[in-house]
């Protein structure tokens, strides 16, 4: 669970550092006032001026030396932890699986990786900052109490109106950057969607009405904005009226003291260096502010770091054809079963198509062939194991999937094959296999190519989604992963998937009757049920299968 104490405490290497240099900060805050009154004092009686003002001289450059040290330590402590927090917000997203994040919009989790993470790290350095920045009015206060009582209550009276200020302002900043944050998520959200349907908004030239629905929540994040800084305003301007307020206070008081002889004249230069100090509580506004900034972070971070993991088993798959069963299986989300009790025992080294109208429940069939998510009640087998009891490892060399519109990562053309887990020669033996070779081939630089120098159409999108997928030991699942591909492309993976002389188990979701009539079985799903398995050709005696194919 990451909390705002537990992000602070990942600072724990740097945080003495700059606990350390805020308070000997602190303590050249407090020192100097009383050195540059002795030195008044002693340049008005001409004794031994040079020794204060040498000391003076050498807080002062002590003081320096702190503040350098503060910010290398603060900086270097916030990337640290900016770093820490992104690695652990990219594996929980990538560890949740597609179900654990589906409530989180893509940009708004983009959002929370960069920005909020980023804030969240403010929170060790400004703690630290924030109680050393404490200290000096504090000490103020009991300094002027060694001059003079009556100085330090007046000193007092004015700093619980300080505190006062900084408390509503804490208070209302934390809400204020929340709201900030999440708007900024929306918007990003909405951009990200905009951006992936670009071709969609050109051709239909819509571009005018998505910016203004992108761009909708501006007025939102410029009210919040104004809010932010209305705050900010307003205890800044109390602030600014409280301290001078104080420092005429002890002034006036101080100056009654020195005509009466009680101080000396160097002490009420002191006094009124300490009654600075004093109301310099309001520049804690800023830090503050931070520290409002980073628990937003924090929060909106933790509600990514509580998705659960998806959970793998410890056992490996005996060896097997790759017989995949469901057994009694059910899918049910808001209510509405997507899948509802399901049996099905599928043989190994079989093709089997799975087809159905929309909304019949392959996609999600063919997810938890996949183990992309896992079913509400009932079991998904692999050769008798249960697919959540298989190691990660040991799934995923077993187990591969294609879709329709496949997501292509890598650096290179090569990459979106091998995903850093094949030699070069089985991305080549895939990419033949799948009929991609045709299309790397005539790259510039052929398989080395990058990919955002790659032009491919969704047919070739998805043979290199195929060729990914076509190293897989076991059990190949295909989620509608030809429709993009021309009919004779199509019909020549289709024979290569048939003919697979690895006899693999292949589950082919699909909307093409040719398709399924090479497979060696077709699963027939309506509503979420099996309405019945066969070959496609008694299937196709029925005219409600017919109608699925148009």
């Amino acid at each position: 669970m990451t909390t705002f104490g537990a992000v602070v405490r990942h600072g724990r290497g740097w945080l003495p550092l700059i606990g350390l240099a805020a308070l000997l900060d602190s303590a050249v805050t407090l020192a100097l006032p009383t050195v540059l009154g002795r030195s008044v004092d002693a340049i008005a009686s001409g004794n031994d001026s040079e020794r204060w003002l040498g000391l003076a001289a050498g807080l002062i450059l002590l003081g320096v030396v702190c503040a350098l040290v503060d910010v290398l330590a603060s900086t270097t402590c916030v990337a640290g932890t900016t770093a820490w927090l992104r690695h652990r917000l990219v594996r929980r997203v990538l560890e949740g699986g597609p179900e654990g994040v589906r409530r989180f919009d893509t940009g708004d989790l983009v959002s929370r990786v960069s920005g909020s993470a980023s804030d969240a790290a403010q929170a060790g350095p400004a703690t630290v900052t924030a109680v050393a920045a404490v200290i000096p009015p504090v000490g103020s206060l009991v300094l002027l109490a060694l001059i003079d009582p009556w100085l330090a209550a007046a000193f007092l009276a004015g700093v619980l109106l300080v505190i006062a200020v900084l408390w509503v302002f804490a208070r209302r900043t934390t809400e204020i950057s929340l709201a900030y944050q999440e708007t900024q998520g929306r918007i990003a959200a909405l951009l990200t969607e905009a951006l992936a349907g670009i071709r969609t908004i050109a051709a239909a030239g819509t571009a005018g009405q998505e910016e203004r629905r992108v761009l909708g929540l501006l007025p939102e994040l410029h009210r919040q904005g104004l809010l932010t800084w209305h705050v900010l305003a307003r205890s800044g301007a109390q602030a600014a009226i409280v301290g001078p307020l104080v420092l005429v206070a002890v002034l006036a008081i101080g100056g009654l003291q020195l005509v009466d002889g009680r101080i000396t004249a160097g002490e009420l230069f002191a006094a009124a260096q300490y009654a600075v100090i004093g109301a310099g509580l309001g520049s804690l506004t800023g830090l503050l502010g931070e520290l409002a900034r980073a628990r937003a972070g924090i929060r909106r971070s933790a509600e990514v770091l509580a998705v659960n993991p998806v959970a793998y088993g410890i056992l490996s798959l005996p060896p097997g054809p790759g017989r995949l069963v469901y057994d009694d299986v059910s899918v049910v989300v808001d209510g509405v079963p997507l899948l509802d009790h399901v049996d099905l025992n599928l043989p190994g080294g079989a093709t089997v198509a799975v087809v159905g109208p929309s909304g019949a429940g392959k996609s999600v069939l063919a997810a938890l062939a996949g183990r992309l998510r896992d079913p509400d009640s009932g079991l998904v087998l692999l050769d008798g194991v249960p697919l959540q009891a298989v190691r990660r490892s040991v799934l995923r060399r077993a187990v591969g999937c294609a879709f329709e519109r496949p997501v292509l990562v890598g650096r290179t053309v090569s990459e979106s094959i091998s995903g850093g887990r094949i030699a070069p020669v089985e991305v080549l033996a895939a990419a033949r296999a799948t009929h991609a070779h045709d299309y790397a081939s005539r790259l510039p630089q052929g398989y080395h190519t990058p990919l955002p120098e790659a032009p491919m159409s969704g047919g070739e999108a998805q043979r290199l989604g195929l060729a990914r997928a076509w190293h897989t030991g076991r059990l190949l699942v295909l989620d509608d992963a030809t429709s993009s591909l021309d009919t004779a492309t199509e019909r020549q993976i289709s024979r290569t998937l048939t003919e697979d002389r690895h006899r693999r188990t292949r589950l082919i979701v699909t909307h093409r009757a040719s398709t399924a009539a090479r497979a060696d079985l077709v699963v027939w799903l309506d509503r979420g049920r099996v309405r019945a398995v066969g070959p496609h050709q008694r299937l196709w005696q029925d005219p409600s299968y017919r109608e699925i194919f148009g």
